[in-house]
């Protein structure tokens, strides 16, 4: 696969359709890794012309917000900001609900304004135009698959139907958990928690959750965000649970069922 950079474009004097923001966990993270490409794989498959940032993408600085460091975050940020406005960027698409939330919400104020959707979002856009189509009958049909909602893509920013209508596609059977969408139960790495030793409690947060998520009975642990996915496996692992239940992400989900 060849994955053009902005540079790229820019040296042939051309733009691309959309700048796919790989984020830190995209890039670095092995497990991360795997949603990238799987994802690449899906805007390829559907014709879209996309570029990233490459070495030029640096952290959106939410760890550092979070965590707060107000310095770092909008040293990092303007740094993003500068390099997005030189190469006059309008469309955006990332597959962190951290670095969508971030860009989305909190680079406006300092000067970075930017149309960015959520990889969720891109899915269903690219199901229901047609753009991308399913297989009949796929891995995942009629098998039951719980969906653990973000804290970032979720109440931060309302979107519960796009991730549920992706779902949909593969003819899983949907299988909600007790707590899902705005009563949703955050997996216990957001808020920079993904960075810091444990606090003293009685169960790790991720644990609850997946203890929650097996008791649907499902077979599938589907997620939408990179820390999501580390903690969710982290929990099955430690249920071990993890020769019989699998966690996703949803563009895994959708490229291993799409028509190639």
């Amino acid at each position: 696969m060849t994955v053009k950079t902005m540079a790229e474009f820019a040296a042939e004097d051309k733009t691309p359709e959309i700048l796919f923001w790989v984020g830190c966990a995209g890039s670095f993270d092995d497990r991360a890794q795997k949603v990238t490409r799987a994802f690449a794989e899906i805007l390829t498959s559907a014709g879209i012309d996309f570029a990233v940032l490459g070495d030029e993408e640096a952290c959106t600085g939410d760890p550092a917000r979070r965590a707060g460091n107000e310095f770092l975050f909008q040293m990092t940020a303007l740094q993003n900001i500068e390099v997005l406005n030189m190469y006059k960027v309008k469309k955006m698409v990332t597959a962190c609900p951290h670095c969508f939330n971030t860009i989305k919400n909190e680079y406006p104020v300092l000067g970075g304004n930017y149309d960015i959707v959520h990889h969720t979002q891109l899915l269903q856009e690219l199901i229901d135009s047609g753009r991308i189509k399913m297989t009949e009958g796929g891995t995942f049909k009629g098998k039951r698959i719980t969906y653990h909602d973000s804290c970032y893509l979720g109440r931060a920013n309302g979107i519960y139907e796009a991730p549920r209508a992706v779902l949909e596609s593969i003819d899983g059977q949907l299988v909600e958990m007790k707590r899902s969408k705005t009563n949703g139960l955050c997996c216990g790495a957001g808020g920079a928690q993904m960075w810091k030793e444990d606090e003293s409690g009685e169960k790790r947060i991720n644990v609850e959750r997946v203890e929650e998520a097996l008791g649907t009975g499902a077979e599938v642990i589907a997620v939408n965000c990179p820390f999501c996915l580390t903690m969710m496996k982290d929990g099955v692992t430690g249920k071990e649970k993890q020769d019989s239940v699998m966690v996703y992400d949803l563009s895994e989900l959708i490229v291993s069922q799409m028509a190639k």
